[in-house]
């Protein structure tokens, strides 16, 4: 009898081994598409592991901002995270080249840098540890700000959030004469709130879950920059997966993204209509405006070439967007 109590504890303690939780953070609030897609994925893959990975999110920041999630990675407190390009400098700087301002403005653009580059990002992440699971482009950012903002001396005169610890684009933006404020990201409401910030550049989709449109209710309409979205997985949790599953996580990954993408085509539109019927004001530029906002990207431009931005990342993705 010893013996069988001995038996079914080892087999046990065996299969319970072979379980994996995958701690995943994000920053995409709890009810948004966002979260729902890394639901479902989760529910996916415990299907097709048959409950061998285990797919365990924490949304909407509860981990800190994406630089505590690189962190909170390397030393094993959480082994995933769903991150933006902002995230992802973090582990391989190259991703900056998503933070040119103003050269995407639709998919295209995104999917010609994309291609060119990823293959080398990818290769990056590994050597540092990470595996990626899909990259696309989720949206786009615009300005959100307590009073109007047309032109590009209207911000100058506006403290906007920067990231926190980012503090090459908080001199970038400083000696090009603005007054970036640097903040966690989850800080931002109450930066909002309390008058610390007035304005901060954001997705429409973000801005309505948030409803931090209701102290920013005023939004140019003008794609500041796109807002690139991924899953890195560290690469220590990643081989300890079967490999028999990897190409099947890979593709559930990679076909709850293609879902979403479809459903993310328009939902900009549909955040900003939602947004305008609870006060919202969209201020639509006219050509002379918009002539002065990349104007003013191709001075400032002098400040990211080569200090944020490596030179020759910032060049391939001009070429490739003005092609």
């Amino acid at each position: 009898m010893k013996k069988i109590v001995l038996i079914l504890l080892l087999c046990s303690t065996a299969l319970f081994a072979r379980k994996i939780v995958v701690k995943m953070g994000t920053l995409a609030p709890e009810g948004t598409d966002w979260h729902g897609m890394l639901i479902e994925m989760g529910q996916q893959w415990k299907s097709a592991t048959k409950g061998k990975v285990q797919l365990r999110i924490y949304p909407g920041g509860v981990l800190g901002d994406e630089r505590d999630m690189v962190r909170k990675m390397r030393i094993g407190q959480i082994q995933a995270a769903g991150m933006t390009a902002e995230g992802l400098t973090e582990i391989v700087t190259d991703f900056s080249c998503y933070f040119v301002p103003l050269v995407y403005q639709d998919s295209d653009d995104v999917n010609k840098v994309t291609e060119a580059l990823l293959p080398g990002l990818e290769k990056q992440l590994e050597e540092n540890g990470f595996k990626l699971l899909y990259l696309s482009d989720l949206t786009y950012a615009y300005w959100f700000s307590t009073s109007p903002i047309k032109i590009p001396s209207d911000l100058k005169n506006k403290k906007f959030f920067t990231w926190a610890g980012d503090f090459k684009w908080e001199q970038v933006y400083k000696k090009a004469g603005y007054s970036p404020v640097p903040l966690a990201s989850t800080d931002i409401l109450s930066a909002l709130q309390t008058g610390l910030i007035s304005t901060i550049p954001q997705p429409p989709i973000y801005a309505l879950a948030q409803q931090s449109f209701g102290i920013a209710d005023h939004m140019l309409d003008l794609k500041w920059g796109v807002l690139m979205a991924g899953i890195v997985v560290d690469l220590k949790t990643w081989n300890r997966i079967p490999n028999k599953y990897h190409e099947d996580l890979l593709s559930i990954a990679r076909a709850i993204q293609a879902k979403y993408a479809d459903s993310n085509s328009n939902a900009d539109r549909k955040a900003m209509d939602a947004m305008k019927q609870y006060g919202l004001k969209i201020h639509t530029p006219s050509e002379s405006e918009k002539a002065l906002w990349f104007q003013e990207v191709e001075r400032v431009s002098f400040y990211l070439r080569g200090k944020v931005i490596p030179e020759t990342i910032f060049d391939t993705v001009i070429k490739l967007t003005q092609d």
